[in-house]
């Protein structure tokens, strides 16, 4: 299936009406932050504060700044539609999201279009990429457990990084409480994710991603639990770092 780069040359492609129709309805349904991803949407301005200001602290930003993150470029790796990259290309900075997923990379194409955002967008891995492309942030933002190989994985993302760059990397450690919030409550419960989305197995402990990112010579400057309050419907950043957590890494 061949995805349309913006809305305005769908015409020009061998896409055709219905399908720029079908890519509309799946943006509206990643854009919405009451319909399907409403979780992600409640955490993610969490996730942005985060990044924003290591980034900020690193490369000596204002971070009250509406152009803080100029002429960095990032790469945000299993980018979805987009809901990192918009903010952070607001906010200045040259970002290039990729994602296996054509209909994730075609929903962010279109939905950047509309909001008239230069973002360079391809269907692709981090495999796949140029060795010789090199960014100030790496984004590895809920990605290390879902691959095949969590260190060779890792490595690669290493490889993107500018020397004395950042990697972000968010997961969900290994452990009987992560199983019961992670997967029963998230998936079988509040049902936030469809089930089977996440397999425990495949979880990642902080101190199997510190020696991940310790084999590439990256140094975990920051670190930080990631907790959801019931009660208040919101997400907050915590020393408990047994279910989500955030860790900011820097280079050589």
């Amino acid at each position: 299936m061949t995805s349309p780069t913006t809305l305005q040359d769908a015409s020009a492609s061998s896409v055709d009406a219905s399908e720029v129709a079908k890519f509309s309805k799946l943006s509206e349904e990643w854009w919405d932050p009451k319909g399907k991803m409403a979780p992600l949407h409640k955490i993610n301005p969490l996730r942005l504060t985060y990044i924003r200001d290591s980034a900020c602290r690193k490369f000596d930003r204002n971070v009250k700044s509406l152009n803080c993150l100029g002429d960095l470029r990032i790469l945000d790796i299993g980018c979805g539609a987009g809901l990192l990259c918009e903010p952070f290309t607001r906010l200045g900075a040259q970002v290039i999201g990729i994602d296996p997923s054509a209909t994730n990379i075609a929903v962010a194409r279109l939905h950047a279009d509309r909001a008239q955002l230069s973002i360079d967008y391809r269907c692709t891995t981090v495999e796949e990429m140029d060795p010789h492309e090199r960014f100030d942030i790496v984004l590895a933002m809920e990605v290390v457990e879902h691959v095949v190989d969590v260190g060779a994985f890792l490595d690669r993302c290493a490889v993107m990084l500018k020397p004395g760059g950042l990697m972000v990397v968010s997961t969900l450690n290994r452990n009987w409480k992560s199983f019961a919030l992670g997967i029963v409550a998230a998936e079988y419960v509040l049902r936030w994710l469809p089930r089977g989305t996440h397999q425990w197995d495949k979880f990642v402990t902080p101190e199997e991603l510190t020696h991940h990112l310790s084999r590439n010579k990256l140094a975990i400057t920051e670190q930080s639990g990631v907790t959801y309050n019931p009660l208040a419907d919101r997400w907050s950043l915590s020393s408990d770092m047994d279910v989500n957590y955030m860790v900011v890494a820097e280079g050589a």
